[in-house]
């Protein structure tokens, strides 16, 4: 009764110790050293879990003190947290992750009479086994990251008959609007789509006048934002307002993306006749109203289909001039109604095929299975594709070795980078090192990022389940 009473005395210490470096840890460290802190936490409890469960004394008292020599490491000092915290974290999960395939592998081996696996599907689980990482991220890809072609090809012939259908409608009622060519866009059509053939971009291409137009580099105008471009109407003195379609779309001298969003919305979202478009195409087609994008609803009216997944069209208005495209999303230039957004994405997936053609490199592929793994993880979730593109690009030019059979060390190396931007709180554009890509992120969503990361050194294949 001594012993136990103690015990619990000692557990409520550690308790109190425990509770008070969590609550200040955050100012102390940053995110890295709160991330490793709670990791070091984690292992101190389940030490102490284990030390109250064993049935000798010797062994109890023999745990306890390990415990509370590895807790000294992280009361001493701040100074002693940033040099020392991380060997003992690194050495638990490790421990910790090799002792979960373990007992993976021997609940393979007695698992109950009752229940017998089928001799095949009892071998290819003791294969995860022993699969090494560059083996595991290829059966990843192959089983979460790629998309079947037939997926493909289905999302792609209803992005088309919906863009030929939405061409007829604004070519029926506006006869007189100078647009280009309606095409598809983004992930899907560039084959970096992952997961699910779930989203597509429909361009409309607006045709300005050259002599009446001059777009403005986001850095030149008022708001020096390198990515909020504004469109200048020009030569007023010798063209007056009325001799350019786009003119009915002016605010204060500028063609404003806000009034363009607003009249495709009223002519496309609202007022088209979607049941009649729907029975044209043999789908359901119904607009996602609400927010600030033009986002269309397509599902397939046929019960056999297999996935049974949404696709989902977002209409963009875009300009172009040159290898510079400029695209109306009011989410992303807020609150600036005259701002147009500079598309950084045709830059950055041209670069990364240029340099993979050069080198027969493995980039796309690295960034494919890194989309599919924030996609599928809820605390890297809110981690987009532009900034693991960006990513590559900066590794890019520091390393040399992107061969397929290094899939593994640079994945490695990806996790590794991503830490050390979280620290810093900063991941700049390749193409605009002005614009900060992590920026949008909230400090509750970077501690989560930097815990979740800080797991993976010691074991990347936690993010592969």
């Amino acid at each position: 009764m001594n012993f136990q009473s103690s015990r619990r005395r000692g557990e409520a210490g550690v308790a109190m110790v425990i509770d008070f470096l969590l609550s200040n840890a955050r100012l102390v460290l940053g995110v890295g050293g709160a991330a490793l802190l709670g990791i070091a936490t984690l292992a101190v409890k389940r030490l102490i879990e284990r030390a109250g469960r064993a049935a000798e004394d010797e062994k109890v008292e023999q745990k306890m003190a390990e415990s509370w020599e590895e807790l000294s490491l992280v009361s001493s000092s701040p100074t002693l947290i940033r040099k020392e915290i991380e060997g003992v974290v690194m050495k638990h999960v490790s421990k910790a992750t090799k002792q979960q395939k373990a007992d993976l592998c021997q609940n393979l081996d007695v698992s109950s009479p009752e229940v017998q696996p089928k001799p095949e599907a009892k071998s290819k689980r003791l294969q995860l086994c022993v699969l090494t990482l560059q083996e595991r991220l290829q059966q990843y890809y192959s089983s979460r990251v790629a998309l079947a072609p037939d997926e493909v090809k289905r999302a792609q012939s209803m992005a088309l008959d919906l863009c030929a259908e939405i061409q007829g409608i604004l070519h029926s009622r506006h006869p007189d609007m100078p647009l280009g060519e309606m095409n598809l866009g983004g992930s899907l059509l560039d084959g970096l789509q992952v997961v699910r053939a779930d989203h597509v971009c429909l361009l409309v291409p607006l045709q300005l006048e050259p002599s009446l137009w001059r777009l403005i580099p986001g850095e030149e105008t008022l708001l020096t934002h390198p990515l909020h471009w504004m469109v200048r109407r020009v030569n007023l003195e010798y063209f007056p307002r009325g001799r350019s379609y786009w003119d009915r779309y002016l605010v204060g001298g500028y063609l404003s993306a806000e009034a363009v969003v607003n009249m495709f919305n009223k002519n496309v979202m609202e007022n088209a006749n979607w049941p009649s478009v729907s029975g044209t195409l043999d789908c359901l087609i119904r607009p996602v109203l609400g927010g600030p994008d033009l986002r269309l609803e397509i599902r397939p009216e046929s019960a056999t289909e297999s996935s049974g997944q949404p696709l989902f069209v977002s209409i963009l208005p875009v300009l172009r001039e040159g290898d510079v495209v400029l695209t109306a999303q009011l989410e992303l230039t807020s609150p600036w109604v005259n701002a147009w957004h500079l598309s950084l994405y045709p830059w950055e997936t041209q670069r990364l095929a240029e340099l993979d053609a050069a080198d027969d490199g493995c980039r796309r592929l690295t960034l494919k299975i890194l989309k599919a793994v924030c996609k599928l993880s809820p605390p890297l979730r809110h981690l987009e594709a532009a900034p693991l593109a960006n990513l590559l690009l900066h590794l890019s030019d520091s390393e040399d070795d992107w061969s397929k059979n290094s899939l593994d060390v640079r994945f490695q190396q990806c996790i590794t980078e991503l830490i050390g931007h979280l620290e810093q709180e900063a991941l700049h554009s390749y193409f605009k090192p002005a614009v900060n890509l992590l920026s949008g992120l909230s400090e509750d969503q970077v501690d989560q990022m930097g815990f979740m990361l800080y797991c993976a050194v010691s074991d990347p294949e936690i993010l592969l389940i």
